[in-house]
Order: structure tokens, then sequence, then C-alpha cells
């Protein structure tokens, strides 16, 4: 499986936990055996302008973060368009899920899911999305850019149990009816994460989920990562959903 990847995003760009040094090692050292690198390169500023406002640009471009944003937007791109055809998952930082067209908050900058998925749609190579976002956080970015469009279905995975929380996962995707299917993938709904709710092998069942989906649809599928912050146990998780995913 293509895992979209560059090393500027083992920089400590911030002091937020997204940003913490270690993060983004674990995860390489974890699943470089299992899949293939594909380098990130940025996304245009006309890609980014497509969901985001000039101003938005330029605080995020004033705050020192606009080229290590741009990667992750661009990476994002690449995973979206390679996902057409088979599973590709975006090893990216920075996060984001809480950006809106206009600001950004919780490790977020641009909105990778957003600008990659309005690149698809633009460019006529996707006439529809889902959205599936299983970060322990509401991705209210995702809904807020995406959600007036028309042609994108957001769900944001919310239950408090874990059988729970895979069953919904498993009825939004056997509902779902979309050319490509991305998934806002945070780990930190994980049971020795912030969530202390799913366990590892719950994320390969939810790539696998995905997966059938997608191959029901005739369309792909892709995943970027989005939280996830217990060092010990978020290699692991990413290769569960990596697992899943390609199966």
């Amino acid at each position: 499986m293509n895992v979209i990847f560059h090393k500027d995003f083992y920089q400590v760009y911030t002091s937020d936990p997204a940003a913490a040094g270690g993060r983004m090692e674990v995860i390489v050292q974890t699943i470089q055996d299992k899949v293939e690198f594909v380098t990130a390169v940025p996304a245009s500023e006309d890609q980014i302008l497509a969901v985001h406002t000039r101003y938005h640009i330029e605080h995020i471009r004033k705050r020192g973060l606009y080229s290590i944003a741009a990667l992750a937007a661009g990476g994002a791109v690449q995973a979206a368009t390679l996902g057409r055809t088979e599973p590709c998952f975006g090893l990216i930082r920075p996060p984001g899920h809480h950006a809106s067209s206009i600001s950004a908050w919780g490790f977020c900058c641009f909105n990778n899911m957003a600008i990659a998925i309005e690149a698809l749609k633009q460019s006529n190579t996707i006439q529809n999305a889902y959205v599936l976002d299983i970060d322990l956080h509401y991705g209210d970015g995702n809904v807020n850019i995406l959600k007036s469009k028309g042609y994108a279905t957001v769900c944001n995975i919310d239950a408090s149990d874990r059988n729970a929380y895979i069953d919904q996962v498993a009825a939004e995707m056997e509902r779902c009816d979309a050319d490509l299917i991305g998934i806002s993938a945070g780990f930190d709904n994980h049971q020795r994460d912030w969530g202390g709710l799913l366990t590892t092998q719950d994320y390969q069942t939810i790539g696998q989920l995905v997966k059938s989906a997608a191959a029901r649809n005739g369309g792909g599928c892709f995943a970027i990562l989005e939280g996830g912050y217990n060092h010990y146990f978020l290699g692991e998780s990413v290769m569960a959903l990596v697992d899943g995913m390609s199966g």
C-alpha cells in the first residue's frame, strides 16, 4: 500500500501534541517494512484557496507555518488521487479537520481533507465523496467546509461503547454510496489514548469496512492522519488501519 510522506513532517513546528518530536518517527518505524512511501509535494495556493480565504492563508503564513501546512495539504491531495484506484494513507501533519475556511484551531492549519476532495471534484475525477471522521474530537472544519457543497457527506462517529462505535461505522458504510471515501484518521480514541475507547484491532476492522464499501461502490478510499498522541500505540494503530484498508 502507498503511504504519502515527507521527511519534513519530522519537524517540530509548534509546541502542540500533534507536532511533538517522535510522533511521526514511531509510525514510520512501525510501517516502513510493509508499505511503499511516496514523497509528498505541496498543494498549490489555488488548491488551498478553493476552500480557504486569503485572510486565513496569510494568517498561517505569518505564523511561519505555510510551508509545512501546504505540504500536508498536498500530501492529502496525493492520497486522495491515488486512493481512486487503490487504498492510500497520507502520513501528514499538521492535521486539518478543525480548520474552517477562515479559521483553525485544535492543532490544525489547513483543512487537508477538504482541499483534497475539492481538488478531485474540480478536476472532475469524482462526482461525490464521503468523509468518515474517526477522530476523538468532532471535525467541525470538515463539516463547515464540505457540508454546504452538496456533493460530500461528512460523518463524525460518536459512541461511548466500542461495540456501538464499530456498529455505527458498519451501518454508515452499508449505506455509503460515493465515488471516494476519505477517512479523517484520528487515533486518539484508542484505549490507551485520550478517548480510551477502541482497541488496535478495531482500527483494522474500520479499514476493512471502508474498503468493502469502496469496492461495492466501484470507487476508492484513502485516509489521512489527524489526531493520536500515545506514541507507544500510535504506530500499531496506523498499521492496523492500513492493514484493514489494504486487505
